[in-house]
């Protein structure tokens, strides 16, 4: 027997016994049958949703397969981690020698700071760039070198 038919049951009995609702006690006993009864739907109706969630979820695993299965093509656990630990060597050692070309690429570009005369803001120049012409990111000033002679970029053009 459902929730329901317990309620509905335990309702016909209240009627059978001709409680009077005009009674402290019938009262009492009418309020507790119809919360009972409001109870019982609302945990059919939490029921329905539990197996239409359910329900749900079985169909998105099922097409969650399917996606995996077009991915994988089938393929074997086995021979999947074979083909993952040949790939992740290559990209170590090709990540090694990247690594080792930047190191080198960095070594060349050498990093100049100067102070910008205007606005006393440190302006970064590195040897690909004008040191007789440049403007100050900060406030727009043109000027020329002003690193002194020590600087071996511009060869010591000083003001």
């Amino acid at each position: 027997m459902e929730i329901k038919e317990k309620v509905a049951y335990i309702k016909g009995l209240a009627e059978g016994l001709k409680l009077d609702e005009n009674d402290t006690n019938g009262k009492l006993l009418a309020a507790i049958i119809d919360v009972l009864g409001d109870m019982a739907e609302e945990i059919e109706d939490l029921a329905e949703n539990a197996e239409y969630l359910e329900n749900y979820v079985e169909e998105l695993d099922e097409d969650l397969g399917m996606v995996e299965e077009d991915l994988y093509c089938g393929e074997d656990d086995e021979d999947e981690e074979d083909f993952d630990e040949d790939e992740d060597e290559e990209d170590e050692e090709d990540f090694d020698e990247d690594e080792d070309e930047e190191d080198e690429e960095d070594d060349d570009d050498e990093i100049v700071v100067v102070t910008c005369p205007s606005c006393g803001d440190g302006v970064y120049l590195d040897d690909t760039m004008d040191f007789d012409d440049i403007k100050c990111p900060s406030c727009g000033a043109s000027f020329g070198c002003t690193c002194g002679a020590d600087c071996e970029s511009c060869e010591g053009c000083g003001e």
